[in-house]
């Protein structure tokens, strides 16, 4: 069985939503899963995990949350060669921008992203939340 983390940072809810859903999708697929804030990982725990989804809205000109996800998602990019990765979020205005250029970085890192990334125009609807639960299933 294979070990997933969802770790995600969320501002109105939506992208704790998308984590939710995909944690589920990893679960159906059979996977043991962590679902877990920002705050409460880092890198000393990205080697406990076969898989890891990182959850992150987009905020001001189109870039991650600066005060808690980024200083933790930039802590943790030495351990993401070879890691199976899967990125989504929410967003509210702009095209999308801030995840083409967060799938550039992982990719930069030599992560393994298992999906382009899953992202919501505010709440996600039943094809967002469809897509969240294919992501957790593509992790496991």
């Amino acid at each position: 069985m294979s070990k997933v983390a969802v770790v995600y940072w969320s501002g109105t809810g939506n992208t704790e939503s998308m984590a939710a859903q995909v944690a589920s999708g990893a679960k159906e697929a059979g996977a043991e899963v962590d679902l877990l804030t920002a705050g409460e990982f880092g890198p000393d725990q990205m080697d406990l995990y076969d898989a890891v989804a990182f959850g992150c809205p987009s905020m001001g000109a189109e870039q991650l949350e600066e005060t808690e996800f980024e200083p933790m998602f930039q802590s943790c990019e030495g351990k993401l060669a070879g890691k199976k990765l899967g990125l989504f979020g929410s967003y509210g205005w702009g095209d999308g921008q801030w995840m083409r250029t967060w799938e550039e970085t992982c990719r930069s890192d030599g992560a393994n992203l298992v999906s382009e990334g899953v992202i919501c125009n505010e709440a996600p609807d039943e094809e967002g939340e469809a897509a969240c639960r294919a992501l957790g299933q593509a992790l496991a």
